[in-house]
């Protein structure tokens, strides 16, 4: 059975930044450092109205009014759960630095403003691939994709539009955990909760 042996300190409450979102920054730039491939890597779960879970990995695209930032396309089967069911959860996960993240709270659309600039700012390819997928829907061959892709990059050789159906999303957060690996399963679990006050801080037992 494997030890946790990377954070021989414990992580304790006076340690921690009183505000979440700087804490989360603090531990992404700690996982940059390691060298984690993706280390804004995170995992969204999702929930049907009646209940029904499905998880996915999408990227962390940075804090917006004290919230976390991702983008998709809003006809995926994530963003059908999320209309019908705006409560979602997300998971950091540093396999380096044996930590993770949790996140819980309610989901909401970002400005569409705020979609078009960041498709902008995306490499051509991300832009045109955008464009060219059905998210969540079944195709037949990977020949059909291509084909459509090459369509796009004949139709748009300059500027490529973004798609109505694609944009971003923002979580606000009521909960967040931040956990780090310890020996002897003693791990640390260092909990934020959304109050009247601000944020408070209370450990949990491993």
């Amino acid at each position: 059975m494997p030890q946790y042996t990377r954070n021989p300190s414990t992580l304790l409450e006076q340690d921690l930044d009183k505000d979440p979102m700087a804490q989360l920054a603090r531990w992404l730039k700690d996982a940059e450092a390691a060298g984690m491939i993706e280390p804004s890597a995170m995992t969204l779960a999702t929930a049907t109205k009646d209940g029904t879970p499905s998880a996915r990995i999408v990227l962390y695209k940075g804090p917006h009014e004290g919230g976390l930032t991702f983008y998709t396309n809003y006809e995926s089967r994530k963003a059908g759960e999320l209309a019908a069911n705006t409560r979602a959860a997300l998971v950091f996960w540093w396999d380096k630095l044996e930590r993770s993240v949790r996140v819980e709270g309610k989901v909401e659309k970002l400005p569409r403003s705020m979609s078009e600039a960041y498709a902008r700012s995306r490499p051509r390819g991300s832009q045109l691939g955008a464009l060219t997928s059905r998210q969540s829907r079944v195709v037949a061959n990977r020949a059909e994709l291509e084909k459509r892709l090459a369509e796009n990059q004949a139709r748009h050789p300059g500027d490529v539009p973004v798609p109505e159906n694609w944009g971003g999303y923002l979580l606000r957060p009521e909960m967040f955990e931040f956990w780090q690996g310890r020996r002897d399963r003693l791990h640390d679990r260092l909990v934020y909760r959304a109050g009247r006050g601000g944020w408070a801080i209370e450990r949990l037992e491993p």
